[in-house]
């Protein structure tokens, strides 16, 4: 009888943690990188990923020749551990700057800086983590703990990855912000709590962003 009644209230629990884990950047975590968030709507990406983001309305990107890709920052700047060390955080920014202006290069060529018809990519990241599955910040209720077992307490439970990226879209000429974008990203699991995240688990979500945005891009020149 305790059995099937443990099974149920995991199972109710699941459900509605499931139901708290936000597809989308929350509010309360934007980092004050871009200007003006009140304008960011729920919306999907080229690929289907789900992203809050703001276009200006009726811009004119085939006005841009050229896309200048600034180096990408963390945003506020974190403190490295020896779970994210400085060498990971630095490892990612740069792969985000190669993989945006590999995928931006298919659209448009590449500026040196701003100039007359230039397109500015201004990107950061704004969140890096990496933390015990199953145990996540939401999950409040106790029967997770149960969930998670004895691996939990010994430091061998998988661990998630996760990133989050923020980009203003600027119009060189002008200064203007012509769009802005938020999203987050699930990289690859960690196998423990020992286990040093590196830059190299969080690629395929960097590659992914980075299409997405040139993509869109795109999208909005060919309409």
């Amino acid at each position: 009888m305790k059995s099937n009644f443990l099974l149920a209230t995991l199972c109710t629990a699941t459900l509605a943690l499931t139901g708290c884990a936000s597809k989308y950047v929350d509010p309360e975590q934007y980092s004050g990188f871009l200007k003006n968030y009140s304008t960011l709507k729920e919306d999907k990406s080229p690929s289907g990923a789900p992203v809050m983001r703001w276009i200006k309305p009726g811009v004119d990107v085939s006005r841009y020749s050229r896309v200048y890709i600034e180096p990408s920052q963390l945003y506020p700047r974190p403190q490295p551990t020896e779970k994210i060390p400085a060498s990971t955080l630095q490892g990612i920014t740069q792969y985000y700057d190669q993989t945006l202006q590999r995928e931006f290069t298919k659209v448009l060529p590449l500026a040196k800086g701003p100039g007359a018809g230039v397109l500015i990519v201004r990107p950061a990241i704004t969140a890096v983590s990496a933390k015990t599955k199953g145990l996540r910040p939401y999950e409040v209720i106790p029967i997770a703990l149960v969930a998670a077992g004895v691996s939990t307490a010994t430091g061998i439970r998988d661990q998630d990855t996760s990133l989050a990226t923020e980009a203003a879209f600027v119009d060189a000429d002008s200064n203007e912000v012509v769009a802005e974008v938020v999203r987050k990203g699930a990289g690859a699991d960690l196998e423990n709590s020992a286990q040093v995240m590196q830059a190299k688990d969080v690629k395929a979500v960097l590659d992914g962003w980075a299409k997405d945005m040139a993509k869109s891009y795109e999208m909005l020149r060919t309409k």
